[in-house]
Order: C-alpha cells, then sequence, then structure tokens
C-alpha cells in the first residue's frame, strides 16, 4: 500500500497555510508546499510566502528552493517534493502538503513520470527556430502525422506544447499521448487524504482575496518588484509571470500606477481562485470544509483531524 500523507489544498487566501501549521503542530507534521511561485526565493510578498512567525516552529519544505530567474518545471518539483515527503516519512513524522497548485499535487500524489528534456538542448533550440520560421500550422501539421490525437487537442498558437511534444517523440521515439497512458497507469506514490478549504459565500473569498493584496501593497510589493527588476531579473520569464508580479511589472515599466496595478492584481487572483475551485472540485475524494465569513480555525482542526483518523492517520 502506498503511504499515507495530508493534502490540504483550496483557492488562494483561503487558509491553507495556517489550517497546515496548526494541524502539523498537534500531529506531528511537517509541511510541504505546493506552491508553483513560493519556490522562488527573494519573491516573499507577492507570493504571501509564510513569515518565520506564521509557520510557529513547523518545518517547511519546497519554499526558496529557486532562483527567480529558473525556469522551474512540475518534473523537478515532483522530485524534490518526493524526496521531501519520503524523508519526513522516514523520521516517523507527517507530511502535509499544502497549497493551491493543483497540477504539482496531483502530479506529486501519482507518481508522475515525465519526460526528461533540457530546456537548453540542442533538440529545443532547433525545434523553437524552426516553430519561429515556419510557423504553428506547420509544426502542428507535422505533430499530426507522428500524433494525431496530441495535434487534435492544441492550438497552432501553443507553441510551448507542440514543440514539448515533437521533443518527446524526438528524445524517447515515443508519442507524448503514449507517453502520459503509460505514466497514467503506474500506480500512485502516495495514499492521500485531501482537505480542501473555501468559503461558503464566495463573496466573502472575493473580499479577503482584496484585503491580501493591499496587505501585500503595504507590505512593499512594489519595491520587492522594483528590487528584482533592478537585479536583472528578466520580466519574460515564469516566475515574474505570476500573479501581482506581471501587473505591477506592467505598471512600472508604464505609466508608473501602481494602484490600478493593484485593482488588476486583485481581478487576476478573484479569477484564478475561480480555476482554483475548478480544478480541486474535480477529485470526488476531497473533503470540503467551507468557511463563513470569518475562517474558524479550531473548528476547521476538529473537522480535519476526525477525517484524519477515519483514514487511519
Amino acid at each position: 500500500m502506498p503511504p499515507k500523507i495530508v493534502v490540504i489544498c483550496g483557492p488562494t487566501a483561503s487558509g491553507k497555510t495556517r489550517l497546515a501549521v496548526e494541524l502539523a503542530l498537534v500531529r506531528n507534521g511537517e509541511v510541504v508546499s505546493a506552491d508553483s511561485m513560493q519556490i522562488y526565493r527573494t519573491m516573499d510578498i507577492g507570493t504571501a510566502k509564510p513569515t518565520v512567525d506564521e509557520m510557529r516552529g513547523v518545518p517547511h519544505h519546497m519554499l526558496d528552493v529557486a532562483d527567480p530567474a529558473e525556469d522551474f518545471s512540475v518534473a523537478r518539483y515532483v522530485d524534490m517534493a518526493a524526496r521531501c515527503v519520503d524523508d519526513i516519512l522516514a523520521r516517523g513524522k507527517l507530511p502535509i502538503v499544502a497549497g493551491g497548485t493543483g497540477l504539482y499535487i496531483d502530479s506529486l500524489l501519482s507518481g508522475r513520470n515525465f519526460a526528461a528534456f533540457d530546456p537548453d538542448s540542442a533538440l529545443r533550440g532547433q525545434l523553437e527556430a524552426e516553430f519561429d520560421r515556419l510557423g504553428g500550422e506547420e509544426m502542428l501539421a507535422r505533430l499530426k502525422k507522428i500524433d494525431p490525437e496530441a495535434a487534435a487537442r492544441l492550438h497552432p498558437n501553443d507553441a510551448k506544447r507542440i514543440i514539448r511534444a515533437l521533443e518527446v517523440f524526438h528524445t524517447t521515439g515515443k508519442t507524448i499521448t503514449q507517453h502520459n497512458l503509460e505514466t497514467q497507469a503506474i500506480p500512485p506514490r502516495y495514499e492521500a487524504v485531501t482537505l480542501a478549504l473555501a468559503f461558503e459565500d464566495r463573496g466573502d473569498m472575493w473580499a479577503r482575496i482584496d484585503r491580501r493584496v493591499d496587505e501585500m501593497m503595504d507590505m512593499g510589493l512594489v519595491d520587492e518588484v522594483k528590487g528584482l527588476l533592478d537585479r536583472g531579473i528578466p520580466d519574460k520569464c515564469t516566475s515574474m509571470q505570476a500573479i501581482g508580479y506581471k501587473e505591477m511589472v506592467c505598471a512600472l515599466r508604464g505609466d508608473g500606477d501602481v494602484l490600478r496595478a493593484a485593482e488588476e492584481i486583485k481581478l487576476r487572483s478573484r479569477q484564478y481562485a475561480k480555476r482554483q475551485l475548478t480544478w480541486f472540485a474535480r477529485n470526488p475524494a476531497a473533503n470540503w470544509y467551507r468557511w463563513d465569513a470569518q475562517p474558524d480555525f479550531a473548528s476547521a482542526l476538529r473537522y480535519s483531524t476526525e477525517k484524519l483518523e477515519e483514514f487511519g492517520l
């Protein structure tokens, strides 16, 4: 049987980190972050990375593991996070995976295998150059001859996935469709009890998100983004495309209206929260705990403890 662990998921600003810490304190646990932006060093305010005080002495893993200029992949996350989880288990403690990046969580639990690739390889460079020269229609037609099923799912403008599918085929000799089917057949790496957080009234969630953005502005989000730009972090790299950073970069590079950028961040964060809810709702085994206007962490902790006991933890 796969090892048993805990997952706490939900939309942005739903209290995942706080509940993970509360649960870790009473169940001898350690937290493994599943946030695709908290992995980056020096990006603290805009990612709502937990502070030392908020951690309350509970060890947190998968924070500050990459430089903002790095191209950090799901495969790399799974490799690093699995090592963290296995080490926690080996020390007799409870791994609590907490975050809002559904793809990271699902990939970690499933033990999904990823075809290795080097973003700086000659093949990758060749395919990117061909895409620029020939265009998406031609490259998608090439993929269709190799893997019609994958090609049917892609748009000619989706350069990243078209190039990736061609790269997998030329690297492994297998289509990405075949690779994915083989990966899905692998038994899950971990068995998880999933606790999902949300609000009964979405208006309360929107208000909480707006307050969080206001707090980020008060804490110095503008200076944090300026500092990244001053360090030469490219504004087109993955980390700087995150909500909160992309909008602020546009303001700083443009008319300098950071207050308008903050309103844009609120809008984009609310839209992202909707997508997160849709993603996590696909899991029929998720145990949903829905907050009233103000989160009651004592009640949520009791609920979580009951679910862990039912799960055999």
